[in-house]
């Protein structure tokens, strides 16, 4: 293992730890992401293999992260200065670890008969927690149109506990598109639709979730078999306009999970 002590912001292997953090287009054109935490690292050594480079902060880091780093003894490492650490983290409170990774290349299966199509969700942790659903559903493949957040900013990976790592995604998609080439049913989430729980989902399935405030474009509404909703209580009477798009995906992923399951 190669260990460096970096303290100045002005070396250029710092400078491009904190343009992968901050920029899209720089973990595009890279190919590189930065993971953060020992559970996102421990999932990526399970199903990918070992990170290119560990990050760790100058003083002590958790237990966790410093019996992680026994496994890793082979890999390159930096010591940033705690400041200059936490600049690189997506989250307050770290746990003291973080690793930077090629970006996975997930294949998709041959055939699809369960998938999210996500258009034009904007936050990045309402992104990782709707693709941590997905994964956790059985989800097949994930499609996210042009209009999304990176779906690998430390913050979406954050999100997702590692959904990113197994789920194939298909970035910078035409929702309509989709939408009309998949081959089964096809179904929007929206404010005003047919009732979620009359749907048959035990076939192929397609759902689409929409922007947080936007929700699902009219195009998108005008291509789907069908758009759906998902009955609330006192709804009108309490002013519940919508559940938010992660915990409607949910509703929606799950339902078809019951349906789907044998027995």
């Amino acid at each position: 293992m190669a260990f460096k002590h970096i303290t100045s912001r002005d070396n250029p292997v710092y400078k491009h730890l904190r343009k992968l953090a901050d920029n899209a287009r720089e973990r595009k054109s890279s190919g590189l992401t930065l993971l953060e935490g020992v559970h996102l690292i421990e999932g990526y050594l399970q199903t990918l293999g070992e990170p290119q480079l560990m990050i760790i902060p100058e003083g002590k880091s958790s237990l966790e992260a410093s019996n992680l780093m026994q496994h890793l003894v082979d890999v390159d490492t930096i010591m940033l200065p705690t400041l200059m650490f936490a600049d690189l983290t997506p989250v307050s409170s770290s746990s003291g670890i973080m690793a930077l990774v090629p970006v996975p290349e997930i294949a998709l299966p041959e055939t699809i008969n369960f998938a999210l199509l996500i258009e034009n969700i904007q936050d990045p942790g309402n992104l990782g927690s709707i693709l941590r659903t997905a994964a956790a559903a059985g989800v097949q493949a994930a499609y996210l149109t042009k209009g999304c957040t990176d779906a690998w900013s430390p913050k979406a990976l954050r999100g997702g506990q590692g959904a990113q790592l197994v789920l194939p995604l298909v970035e910078n998609v035409d929702a309509v598109e989709v939408a009309r080439q998949f081959a089964g049913k096809t179904l929007a989430l929206t404010m005003q639709g047919e009732n979620l729980y009359d749907q048959a989902l035990s076939g192929p399935v397609l759902f689409a979730v929409g922007n947080e405030g936007a929700g699902i474009s009219e195009a998108l509404q005008n291509t789907v078999n069908v758009c759906v909703s998902i009955p609330m209580a006192h709804q009108g009477v309490l002013a519940l306009e919508s559940l938010n798009a992660a915990a409607a995906t949910a509703v929606a992923l799950f339902e078809c999970q019951r349906q789907r399951m044998p027995g």
